[in-house]
């Protein structure tokens, strides 16, 4: 029992993680044993996220720039990382993209990029890794969703990315009974509104999603910080989550018990 956390051995793959979310979870696994690799579009974030995974951990992240919205390149992507490391156990699908516009005046090419980052590119990630984990009969898929997928908001500017985050759902509850019987668990975590880099703007410019629902919030009174969803990744990464599949995790410090 002492090492059912233990990630000695794994390979793990973080798909966006160049931004805070991803990079912590990196962070995590690499702490626990497992090679790890992100990818991220962004060079520069990709960059900075390599060299304070460094920094932390003292051991060093494979990096790889990629747009995981296009299926040529995620197959390239999967064939390079399988190249190098030889497998992929784990696989993150940490990628997001999040834009708020009143639902009447929605545009619908921002929808199109929302659905793409959060729901399209998260296919497309897990149906290409997930071949490498069918052929060797063991896989730890663990997708970030969000509590906003849980439960309607009378601010309809949330629409696209709670939407999206509905479809996250779908994908990994399907996906988790249909690839049981390859030994490969999906899992989901559903985290509040959360403290990041993309997330910052967005605060600033609307100081009271802050306020609303931090002081709702019955452990902390505060939002998510990056390092919150760390402990859940590595319970879904690890084999003490071996009997657990198709489950969607809340990480929002009681919030959804009020609902």
């Amino acid at each position: 029992m002492k090492d059912i956390f233990s990630l000695e051995g794994k390979k793990a793959v973080i798909i966006g993680g160049g931004g805070d979310l991803g990079c912590a979870v990196a962070t995590g696994l690499i702490s626990k044993g497992a090679e790890v690799a992100i990818v991220d579009l962004n060079k520069t974030a990709l960059h900075n996220a390599l060299s304070k995974i460094e920094e932390e951990t003292g051991k060093k992240a494979l990096g790889f720039s990629a747009d995981v919205t296009s299926e040529e390149e995620v197959e390239n992507l999967a064939k390079d990382v399988v190249e190098i490391m030889g497998t992929v156990h784990i696989l993150v699908n940490s990628q997001g993209y999040n834009k708020k516009f009143p639902a009447f005046e929605f545009p619908m090419d921002e929808w199109d990029k929302i659905y793409a980052v959060n729901v399209r590119s998260m296919m497309i990630c897990s149906k290409f890794f997930g071949r490498y984990m069918k052929e060797q009969n063991y896989g730890k898929i663990i997708n970030l969703s969000s509590i906003a997928s849980r439960y309607g908001v009378t601010n309809d500017t949330s629409i696209g990315y709670a939407s999206s985050k509905g479809a996250v759902n779908s994908i990994t509850t399907t996906l988790a009974a249909g690839w049981a019987k390859h030994n490969i668990t999906v899992n989901g975590i559903c985290p509040i509104l959360t403290v990041t880099g993309m997330m910052i703007p967005i605060l600033e410019a609307n100081p009271q999603i802050k306020e609303s629902i931090g002081q709702r919030v019955p452990l902390g009174n505060r939002l998510g910080l990056p390092q919150d969803i760390v402990g859940p990744v590595l319970f879904f990464a690890s084999d003490a989550s071996a009997f657990v599949t198709g489950q969607l995790l809340c990480i929002d410090g009681g919030l959804s018990t009020l609902q």
